[in-house]
């Protein structure tokens, strides 16, 4: 439990830290939030309703730096983002929500897929040292060196231009059918998300694979898996009971990383395919000087690389009896 709750008091400093810049950082950068919501306005606005736009957005001089600090820190705790410049006077949150499950879909499945199947192939490859899948791995990992966008520029040449399999961009056919839990709008989806998963999965696999065979070869020549061998138990129970699970572990601190990478990761892929996820949204708030959408942005992305890696700690404190340990010390 001590060891939890030292975890858990890193995180909160950090999840602080990560506040604080995220307020003060939006506030250097050139462009005038206020100025791109009047702009949408035809004709003269009175001064009164530029106080009154900077009032609700909350980037005018409304008291001092340390005052919108504050009142800034109590907007994050009751979780009010603000008001969304671009889609104004629509709220940071509904443009937030409309965005972020398209990414946590199909970028949270696919990083999932890849570590399983990855993690698969690298306790065979470990297991069997020198066979074919490990003379495979060179192969795999030339997949992996190459840029998310390129192989998505060719995937989409190939498979969408080309033969004309799946579609280029997009998320859905809006024009066939009605976002919602009915099977005609999660085929389409699953259409529309395949060659961005394809992408992820391509370029990942190898990275997964090639750090689960490592951490599996010098695993197999431990005492304790030899000692296994020895007493004649068949070859899968020493695989994945003795010498996988606790080859696992360094996996699952990198899979608590990746998971919380899983917002930001893929921004370039749903530029290449016009996925409407929170990547496009990030790039469409910086152009727009969109400032409570960007700090909502990156706090969604701070908060889950820390959440990510507090599940993680917690899933070692109950699987490492060696983490117990230290603790108990």
């Amino acid at each position: 439990m001590s060891f939890i709750l030292r975890r858990l008091a890193f995180y909160v400093v950090a999840a602080w830290v990560a506040i604080t810049a995220n307020f003060f950082i939006p506030r250097l950068m050139p462009g005038n939030a206020v100025e791109a919501v009047m702009s949408k306005f035809p004709g003269n606005l009175q001064p009164a309703a530029y106080q009154a736009i900077a009032a609700e957005l909350g980037v005018g001089h409304q008291g001092s730096l340390g005052h919108q600090y504050v009142t800034y820190l109590g907007d994050i705790v009751h979780f009010n983002f603000g008001t969304d410049v671009s889609a104004y006077p629509a709220s940071v949150s509904t443009v937030l929500g409309a965005s972020v499950y398209w990414t946590l879909v199909l970028v949270g499945v696919a990083t999932v897929i890849a570590f399983i199947l990855g993690t698969s192939l690298g306790i065979l490859a470990g297991w069997r040292s020198g066979g074919w899948l490990d003379r495979s791995l060179p192969g795999l990992t030339f997949l992996q060196a190459i840029p998310y966008f390129f192989l998505a520029l060719v995937v989409v040449q190939v498979f969408a231009l080309t033969l004309h399999w799946f579609p280029s961009a997009g998320g859905y056919n809006g024009a066939s059918v009605t976002p919602g839990w009915n099977w005609p709008f999660i085929s389409n989806a699953v259409d529309y998300a395949f060659l961005p998963a394809l992408t992820i999965v391509v370029t990942s696999v190898a990275g997964w694979m090639l750090q689960m065979r490592n951490v599996m070869v010098t695993t197999v020549g431990e005492d304790y898996v030899v000692a296994a061998q020895a007493k004649g138990l068949p070859d899968r129970r020493v695989i994945f009971t003795y010498a996988a699970r606790n080859a696992l572990l360094p996996q699952l601190q990198g899979f608590g990383l990746a998971l919380g990478f899983v917002v930001s990761g893929a921004l370039v892929m749903e530029l290449v395919f016009g996925y409407p996820g929170i990547g496009k949204l990030l790039i469409d708030a910086v152009g727009s000087s969109d400032f409570p959408l960007m700090q909502a942005i990156f706090l969604f992305i701070t908060f889950a690389v820390l959440l990510a890696n507090l599940i993680i700690d917690m899933i070692l404190v109950a699987v490492d009896p060696r983490v117990r340990t230290r603790e108990a010390r």
